[in-house]
């Protein structure tokens, strides 16, 4: 299953809303966090979750120190 998939089905299950709007929440969730997460996560989630371009050959990015990165903010 797909990333984005299994997103919209996580929420449609958690939520109960039919899958049409659970694919609206999710591509507003991911628009939202795209533009304001640090590079390199911010940027590339549309391409993660396939629903970019398919700019650079559609695989992922290089996401360096994500995890370093994405502990900092959360103060770790």
């Amino acid at each position: 299953m797909a990333m984005m998939d299994e997103l919209v089905q996580q929420i449609a299950t958690r939520t109960g809303l039919p899958q049409d709007k659970a694919m609206q929440a999710a591509q507003a969730a991911i628009e939202f966090l795209d533009g304001r997460l640090p590079p390199p996560v911010g940027g590339n989630l549309k391409r993660l979750t396939g629903e970019g371009d398919g700019a650079g050959g559609g695989g992922l990015p290089d996401l360096g120190d994500v995890a370093g990165k994405l502990g900092g903010m959360f103060g770790r």
